[in-house]
């Protein structure tokens, strides 16, 4: 295990680098200069050199990369141009809110879709098991943002139950603040529900046409202890797989419903740098997302021979 642990960090270092290079060419093709947004098209030129020197946006971009590299090795992710505060504390603040959405919408999708596509394969071909691959489908087919606007209009708008705009901290606030995040979560929770039902299905179809589950029905084995002990763990490994992809892909995503729901989230932090051509912002929200999803996928490697255990970890 530790040997095993040792070489997937060590392949996360090229893996890491190539996203830093990946992310720090990106950001400079964005159209626009910081400078001229924060001083204005009637900037003096000479203030504008001046400022373009002071932030290091006059150097070749080189000597920028190996700057902002050596700074990252230390753990400095940089200063803001817009507001000059540490970028790393500033992500570390934005991301409890977009962890705990991304973190309960993915927990409540996989305890809902496990179930439901074990007994849709339990019974296959049949009217629930057409009326669950359907809804899953549909679910699927949706557009997060779409949804998340419709939910808004009948929760918020029509039978005002839920607020429309705005956000409290926990800390200030727990059940307000829970308020402002359910729809989000109900918004994730119902698109990811698809994917993870379709994929729960189609492992528990293959584990129940194996031939430990025929024997345990031919000694008179409950059905019920037949799924519950020998389908379920068994089919759902690869489900686990898919949980970690999904979990990584919704923190790289969220700012779409962030932005939807004006929520204050990692997500919405980088559209509104990318907006301020804010390039130190920019860069570690894309480098600290990059790093989460491999961590992620790192646990669901590690945890994958608790659920299946012909795989071995060596």
């Amino acid at each position: 295990m530790l040997g095993y642990l040792a070489r997937r960090l060590a392949m996360t270092i090229p893996t890491l680098l190539l996203v830093a290079i990946a992310v720090f060419a990106l950001v400079r093709l964005i159209p626009g200069d910081p400078v001229q947004v924060m001083l204005g098209d009637a900037a003096d030129p000479a203030q504008a050199a001046q400022l373009r020197a002071q932030l290091g946006l006059d150097q070749p971009i080189p000597v920028q990369f190996m700057h902002w590299i050596a700074k990252l090795a230390a753990g400095d992710f940089g200063h803001s141009i817009t507001n000059n505060l540490a970028v790393l504390p500033l992500i570390l603040d934005r991301f409890q809110v977009s962890a705990v959405i991304v973190l309960v919408a993915v927990a409540a999708s996989a305890c809902i879709a496990v179930p439901a596509g074990l007994v849709a394969a339990w019974k296959q071909n049949s009217l629930l098991d057409l009326s669950v691959v359907g809804g899953a489908t549909l679910l699927l087919s949706i557009p997060s943002f779409w949804l998340g606007l419709l939910l808004l209009l009948l929760f918020g708008l029509k039978l005002k139950w839920l607020p429309v705009i705005g956000y409290v901290p926990f800390a200030e606030n727990f059940w307000q603040a829970a308020t402002f995040i359910v729809l989000p979560i109900a918004t994730l929770t119902m698109v990811e529900i698809g994917v993870l039902t379709r994929m729960a299905r189609a492992a528990s179809i293959e584990v129940l046409r194996l031939e430990y589950v025929t024997h345990a029905r031919a000694k008179g084995v409950p059905e019920w202890r037949v799924l519950a002990r020998h389908v379920l763990p068994n089919a759902f490994a690869p489900t686990w797989t898919l949980i970690g992809l999904v979990l990584g892909h919704l923190l790289g995503g969220i700012a779409v419903i962030e932005t939807v729901f004006t929520l204050p989230g990692l997500g919405r932090l980088l559209v509104d740098s990318i907006f301020a051509r804010d390039y130190p912002v920019v860069q570690g929200c894309l480098l600290f997302t990059a790093v989460i999803y491999v961590v992620v996928n790192l646990i669901v490697d590690l945890c994958y021979p608790l659920f299946d255990p012909r795989v071995t970890v060596a």
